[in-house]
């Protein structure tokens, strides 16, 4: 190795560092002081009813409207990997269908030691440390030395694909991570291990079976080479591939047993399941329809980037395939990775295509993780490699925004209790500017209180209250003593302990009787009558 080699690889993990660091940052601005990262979860209000118990006593932060997603089942069955809560049936969309991917909640119940609280938080972050995993698993598969490694590193690590499972807290990337050791394993000559470890993965995801033939050996092709009159009678090493399907059926049986058995099991303890038919159809009718509402929403989707990182994944993804599809390598390991996956695309149906960009991006991870190797491994022209990783703009942009719930007020996590203050009916909205929040009543407004775990205890809300004009603000809790403070348009520090009942609910209501100054002389101005500035939440010592 030349002297200038070292600086061209020092240049390159330093790029993987800023690339690692830069995915925990879009990371982290999804933490919440009270929910933690449990908005990847995706509980949605239309679900709220019909979730679980356990997430009912638990901080589990709820998006508005109907915005649930799959990671929702799958953070609930980590509850109980044995199917045997009761609730199961009624908090689950389709039971035994989403009970196939059970390792993921087994390894959120495993490494959250049973306790629901921890199960909770860590199936969120489930996903966050498969993608590390996979980023140090990947960066020895390509031997990552040069600018073209790094961007087939990258380009998988931000697929649309990935960053929408760490997103949405679902079990694709966990299985790609699995997958990955088993590549690297049956690299270094283990293959019993391999097909071992890949076994998990199926567990994770069902579709990781297609990954068999990338753990089977076939011939070698040092041994074709020493035969040269045989080597036209072989095109692209179909020979060397039949010669390793006696050893492709012990190993197929030791990766698809634990599936099986695990399938068995959910029909025994649950019944019989959707077999998910209705995701396939007949080859490119999918991929055309895809194609079609992709370019159509260009025009009738107002969110323009959302539109085009759609259209753009769906032609890396078609590139992709083209790749394994025009190219006949059987004997090669990442085509025999990535060519099944590519036939899988051809058959996808419409309910795995719809969407932004649409649940084809994670099902089909596994050919644009074949596609990068290949494609490095083989040294194919730049152009593939740019063009077939075009996904990362719709994957990047799954990150894009933050959930924020747009009535809180103030939080407080402290020795094992959470709360957390909303505002109700009553106020103009909560705003803020610099270092300061608050908001606007336009003369009584209703303040929710909720803490966790649930039960009574007495909370403080200190406070600043601000009015355009000299005015009396009455604060009220059912059941308790009317506070009455005099408040004018120097700001009033002052505080109120609330007495939460036993489910750890309580409302205060604010009010005044002297109406409100206009904010400007303009005929649409609000009438404004005091301000709850800088609200802060204490909670009581345990």
């Amino acid at each position: 190795m030349t002297a200038a080699a070292f600086p061209r690889r020092g240049l390159v993990r330093a790029a993987g560092v800023v690339a690692v660091l830069a995915f925990l940052g879009l990371v982290a601005r999804f933490w919440h002081p009270v929910f933690g990262f449990t908005a990847f979860i995706q509980l949605d209000g239309a679900s709220e009813q019909l979730k679980i118990s356990a997430f009912r006593e638990l901080p589990i932060f709820v998006h508005p409207g109907a915005a649930g997603y799959d990671g929702l089942y799958y953070a609930q069955l980590a509850q109980d990997p044995t199917l045997r809560h009761p609730e199961f049936p009624r908090a689950m969309d389709n039971f035994a269908y989403r009970a196939r991917r059970i390792l993921p909640p087994a390894l959120a119940w495993t490494l959250g030691a049973g306790r629901p609280a921890w199960i909770v938080h860590v199936y969120s972050l489930l996903n966050v440390t498969a993608w590390l995993a996979l980023a140090a698993l990947l960066w020895r598969l390509l031997a990552a030395e040069d600018a073209r490694g790094w961007l087939a590193w990258a380009g998988v690590l931000f697929s649309a694909g990935a960053l929408a499972s760490v997103r949405l807290a679902l079990s694709d990337l966990v299985a790609l991570a699995i997958m990955a050791g088993a590549l690297l394993a049956v690299e270094r000559g283990k293959k019993t291990g391999a097909a071992a470890v890949l076994a998990l993965a199926a567990l994770a995801r069902e579709t990781s079976v297609l990954a068999l033939g990338a753990v089977v050996e076939t011939e070698k092709k040092e041994t074709r080479d020493q035969r040269p009159e045989t080597k036209d009678l072989d095109p692209g090493g179909l020979k060397s591939l039949v010669s390793g399907l006696w050893s492709l059926v012990p190993t197929a049986a030791l990766v698809a047993a634990p599936l099986a058995a695990w399938l068995a099991y959910i029909r025994w303890r649950v019944g019989p399941a959707d077999q998910g038919w209705a995701n396939f159809t007949l080859p490119v009718v999918g991929l055309v329809e895809k194609f079609s509402d992709a370019l159509a929403a260009l025009v009738t989707v107002a969110d323009k980037p959302l539109a085009w990182t759609t259209l753009l994944a769906t032609v890396g993804l078609t590139v992709q395939a083209a790749f394994f599809l025009t190219r006949w390598r059987p004997a090669d390991r990442w085509w025999r990775l990535g060519a099944p996956y590519a036939g899988l695309l051809l058959c996808l149906g419409t309910a795995v295509w719809e969407g932004f960009p649409g649940a084809a991006t994670r099902a089909l991870l596994p050919l644009t993780l074949a596609f990068n190797l290949a494609v490095h491994r083989a040294r194919a022209p730049l152009a593939w490699l740019i063009a077939g990783n075009i996904t990362v703009f719709s994957g990047l942009l799954a990150l894009r925004d933050v959930p924020r719930d747009a009535n809180e007020l103030a939080t407080a996590h402290t020795d094992g209790v959470a709360a957390i203050v909303r505002i109700n009916e009553g106020w103009f909205g909560v705003e803020n500017a610099r270092r300061h929040e608050w908001t606007w009543s336009p003369g009584s407004g209703t303040v929710e209180f909720q803490a966790w775990p649930r039960r009574a205890r007495t909370v403080r809300l200190e406070f600043t209250l601000r009015s355009l004009a000299p005015r009396t603000v009455e604060i009220a809790q059912p059941g308790r003593a009317v506070t009455r403070v005099t408040v004018g348009t120097r700001p009033l520090a002052t505080h109120i302990d609330v007495q939460l009942g036993e489910d750890g609910r309580a409302r205060v209501r604010f009010s005044t009787d002297t109406p409100g100054v206009p904010e400007s002389p303009h005929a649409d101005a609000r009438a404004l009558t005091f301000a709850l500035y800088d609200p802060r939440l204490v909670l009581e010592k345990r």
